[in-house]
């Protein structure tokens, strides 16, 4: 059957006829299926190798990779804290049929781990979804278990269900003095909820079931783009706790005023239909969420900002059992990778750049070179004189990286790690940040954060593996991982060189 899927998503595409299908297949770690599920796509990675080798194209839409399946699909995992406290024990995992329950099969569950991690290490799935995680934070359990996420990994709900998305471009509240306007964040958190709502209703939806859930739950999907881009117009290294610190309670601030928002339109429209079947886990979700702002490190997060979050989260909690909620989720953070482009973002959701100089292949054919927009202005924010911002600027444009360009000061190096090693340069930001970032953010997010986790072309397989292990502890919802280089042809690259074929 994912053959037949891969095929038919292969025919219909995503929005014409230049972008591939996106399409999430997940599968429970318990299945009797799993080992096969895991290596499949693996194993048709090396197929389309074998091809290119053999002077097949092996570009975007070329006779490789359009030869081999599943190249339409996301995979992912879904694991539980069980099968996960297994991996860390080494200790056995049993596999049940689907129907009776009955044991199929005895493995090692350490064993089964790293096959993801390997699946992972030569091309990029499968993913990971925390189950165990998932349902804990899951507003409306009692309706029914999250079972599986849209292709992105970001929108996390019972079954049948859909959600409209919004993304907020973050840059849009910093003055030129680099201050963060809380209230006039607010104010658009308010706008967008209000209008996601209405649309809940003004939409049109591919199933029955589908169009029912949406209207009795009406779950939101809003978040924000170019946060990487921020944190560097700051000042800040990506890997920073200040960075880490901004994150969490811009983060925490808009699902706050996003949920006070829903409690203003259930006042006036009334609660979702399911609210009362579900106030309890609701209640106790909310309260969860108010419980993380401890995790913000209040010596270096702005005090206004993380003020505004407890202001927000502690009205919410205090006129939850009064208001109620028009809404069963607000917020998530989306990938952000076509409207990023549209909004004239330099990086996309809760990402990092992936570097500062980068060339994009475009479906259609051709290249772009793209050139970070924030130099400057957190050149400027650093103290730089404008003379010595254009010496910088220069550089970057021409080396393809910011290390040796003169007059930066080496302690300011940081600032401007990317998420890939540039062609002519040595730093890049740790994958092990990617998952501290994400774990700044998501306990203040109604569903989960469409992610990659980016690793550097030498990473190990035992590396990988301990990075799903470390999301799991982290209390992450899902991981996904992409090794730079992995695929014979990826879209983005660090150099013209790289953007052609993979050697």
């Amino acid at each position: 059957f994912m053959r037949v899927f891969d095929q038919v998503a292969a025919v219909i595409k995503s929005g014409g006829k230049t972008r591939r299908a996106a399409k999430m297949q997940s599968l429970k770690v318990n299945h009797p299926d799993i080992v096969e599920f895991i290596t499949c796509k693996m194993n048709e990675e090396k197929k389309a190798w074998a091809l290119i080798e053999q002077g097949y194209d092996g570009s975007f839409g070329g006779e490789a990779y359009e030869s081999v399946m599943f190249q339409n699909a996301n995979l992912s995992v879904r694991v539980t804290d069980e099968f996960m406290q297994a991996v860390e024990n080494d200790g056995s995992w049993q596999p049940r049929a689907v129907v009776t329950g009955e044991k199929v099969d005895t493995l090692k569950a350490r064993a089964l781990m790293r096959k993801i991690a390997e699946g992972a290490y030569v091309c990029g799935d499968p993913g990971v979804q925390y189950d165990t995680t998932v349902n804990k934070w899951n507003t409306c359990l009692n309706s029914g278990r999250i079972n599986a996420s849209n292709p992105c990994s970001e929108f996390m709900f019972v079954d049948n269900s859909a959600c409209n998305l919004a993304s907020i471009n973050l840059m849009k509240f910093v003055d030129e003095a680099g201050a963060f306007d809380v209230e006039k964040f607010k104010h658009v958190v308010r706008l967008f909820i209000i209008a996601q709502d209405i649309l809940v209703d003004s939409s049109s939806y591919p199933s029955q079931e589908i169009a029912e859930n949406s209207h009795q739950f009406r779950p939101l999907g809003l978040g924000f783009a170019n946060l990487g881009a921020l944190i560097m117009r700051l000042g800040f290294p990506y890997d920073s706790a200040e960075g880490r610190a901004f994150a969490g309670a811009v983060t925490a601030v808009m699902t706050g005023h996003a949920y006070a928002t829903s409690q203003e339109l259930a006042k006036v429209k009334g609660t979702f239909d399911r609210y009362e079947e579900n106030r309890d886990c609701m209640l106790k979700v909310i309260k969860m969420h108010a419980d993380s702002l401890s995790s913000i490190d209040s010596s270096v997060c702005p005090p206004g900002l993380r003020k505004a979050a407890e202001q927000l989260w502690g009205q919410v909690v205090e006129t939850a059992p009064r208001a109620g909620f028009r809404n069963a989720q607000v917020t998530l953070l989306a990938p952000t990778g076509t409207i990023g482009f549209m909004m004239d973002c330099d990086t996309t959701g809760v990402e990092p750049d992936i570097a500062l100089v980068k060339y994009k292949q475009l479906a259609g054919g051709g290249m772009m070179k793209l050139v970070n927009k924030t130099l400057r202005p957190a050149l400027e924010r650093l103290g730089y004189t404008h003379d010595a911002m254009e010496a910088v600027v220069k550089y970057v444009d021409d080396k393809d990286t910011i290390e040796g360009a003169p007059g930066l000061k080496n302690e300011h190096l940081p600032v401007f790690d990317c998420a890939f090693k540039p062609k002519n340069g040595s730093r890049y930001i740790s994958y092990k940040a990617h998952l501290k970032m994400m774990a700044a953010v998501q306990t203040f997010l109604s569903g989960a954060i469409s992610k990659t986790i980016n690793m550097p072309t030498d990473v190990t397989v035992n590396e990988i593996l301990q990075t799903y292990i470390d999301g799991w502890k982290m209390g992450l919802k899902a991981v996904a991982i992409y090794r730079d280089g992995s695929k014979r042809t990826q879209p983005l690259n660090t150099s013209k060189a790289e953007s052609g074929k993979k050697e």
